[in-house]
């Protein structure tokens, strides 16, 4: 008998040990530690260029207590809140330099980056001035790149956000319209150039919204919230060209971040 119920307790301790490393029974949760943390990560865009209200910390990045982020942190109040958005980041600017606060209890990431790649401030800088041609050639070359070379760039950083921040929602918010067709503007860009403008912030959305899928991430398009708000429209959401403050040309307004950027961000999350 005193053997059988060494037997027996021997056992006992067997399966206890085995059920540790099986883990949970089917049915059970696993013990873990919630993910309510907020990393904001990105560009001009995300970090609210345009929007005024800047942060007096990284003064250089030009983050707005304005921008679609911040607004979306001080309504929903999570645990944390790292806002790490910069002015003309590239996807290789925000892998190599955003990053740090990810982590296990990361809960959501956002992004907006791309359009510095693709040199979109270029192509504006060129269409600014006189000559269609040299325009629409600017465009052409952005929308080259976007196809040969920013799938990969956006894959490695997805990647790398995944690996840092496994149980993170991420949210890839895309870029607006930037004109009006046949709206009130009475000088500047021709309808020809605006509109080729418009057609290759669609192929940057497209390119974007497609890796982000790839990689499990919601991809939120800002277009539709803007429509009628884009400059040449009567109620604009974005800056204009501006000689004298260049920073905020081409960059969304207050209006702009918490009309046509948070609503598409509520709406992913």
């Amino acid at each position: 008998m005193r053997q059988s119920r060494t037997a027996s307790g021997a056992a006992s301790l067997l399966l206890a040990a085995a059920a540790a490393f099986a883990g949970p029974a089917a049915g059970e949760a696993a013990p873990s530690t919630t993910a309510t943390a907020y990393v904001a990560l990105g560009d001009s865009y995300a970090a609210g260029v345009g929007a005024g209200g800047y942060l007096a910390s990284g003064t250089d990045c030009l983050r707005s207590g304005r921008a679609y982020p911040a607004l979306w942190a001080a309504a929903h109040a999570p645990s944390s809140f790292d806002f790490t958005a910069c002015n003309h980041a590239r996807t290789s600017d925000v892998l190599a330099g955003q990053l740090g606060p990810l982590s296990p209890r990361t809960g959501l990431v956002t992004l907006t980056v791309g359009g510095s790649d693709a040199g979109f401030v270029r192509v504006m800088a060129t269409c600014a001035l006189p000559g269609r041609d040299a325009c629409l050639s600017a465009v052409a070359a952005a929308n080259s790149y976007m196809d040969a070379a920013l799938p990969g760039a956006l894959d490695r950083l997805y990647s790398a956000i995944t690996s840092k921040a496994p149980a993170a929602r991420v949210v890839v918010l895309g870029y607006p319209h930037l004109y009006q067709l046949h709206g009130s503007c009475s000088h500047g860009l021709q309808d020809t150039e605006r509109s080729a403008l418009n057609a290759a912030v669609d192929h940057l959305d497209r390119v974007i919204a497609r890796r982000a899928a790839a990689h499990g991430f919601t991809f939120a398009d800002v277009r539709s919230a803007f429509a009628g708000h884009e400059i040449c429209s009567s109620s604009p959401w974005l800056h204009s060209v501006d000689w004298l403050d260049l920073t905020d040309s081409y960059h969304p307004t207050a209006s702009g971040q918490s009309l046509g950027y948070l609503p598409p961000l509520n709406g992913a999350t």
